[in-house]
C-alpha cells in the first residue's frame, strides 16, 4: 500500500470537511443574527452552531493539520522553502485564525452577545471560498513556482 496516497486522500477528506464547516457556519450566524429576539429559535441554533464546530470543524482541521504535516514529511521538509508551499501554508494558516475567530463569535451568541449583522456575517462567508481558490491554484500550479 502506498502510504503517501493514503495520506493525502485523508487529508483531502479532512480539509473537504473542514471547508464544509467554514462555509455553513457563518450562514448559520446569518439565521441566528436575524432571528435572535426569538429565544426559542436561537436556542436552536446555538446547538446547531456548537456541535458543528466542535463536533465536525475542530476535529477537521486537528486532522488536516496532521496529515498535511505528514505528506510534507513524506516528500521531505526541504518543500517548505519552496514558493508554493510557503503560500499555501501561509494561506491555511489565514483559514485556521479565520476558524477560530468563528469560534469567537460563537462564543458571543453563546451568551446573547452577538454584535454583528447579518450581512457582516453573508460578507465574511466568502474568505474561506476567496482562500480555497488560492490553496488549489497555489497547490496545482506549484510545478510553475519552483
Amino acid at each position: 500500500m502506498n502510504l503517501y496516497l493514503l495520506f493525502k486522500s485523508l487529508h483531502l477528506i479532512s480539509v473537504i470537511s473542514w471547508m464544509a464547516g467554514l462555509l455553513y457556519l457563518p450562514r448559520i450566524f446569518v439565521y441566528h443574527a436575524e432571528n435572535s429576539s426569538e429565544k426559542k429559535t436561537s436556542e436552536i441554533f446555538k446547538i446547531m452552531e456548537r456541535k458543528l464546530f466542535f463536533y465536525i470543524m475542530t476535529p477537521a482541521m486537528i486532522l488536516s493539520w496532521i496529515f498535511g504535516v505528514i505528506l510534507i514529511h513524506s516528500i521531505g521538509f526541504q518543500q517548505i522553502g519552496q514558493t508554493w508551499m510557503i503560500l499555501k501554508i501561509i494561506f491555511v494558516v489565514i483559514l485556521t485564525l479565520y476558524h477560530l475567530y468563528l469560534g469567537r463569535i460563537l462564543a458571543q451568541f453563546k451568551i446573547d452577545q452577538n454584535v454583528h449583522s447579518h450581512k457582516f456575517y453573508r460578507l465574511i462567508n466568502e474568505i474561506p471560498t476567496l482562500l480555497l481558490i488560492l490553496i488549489v491554484f497555489v497547490v496545482v500550479f506549484k510545478p510553475l513556482w519552483g
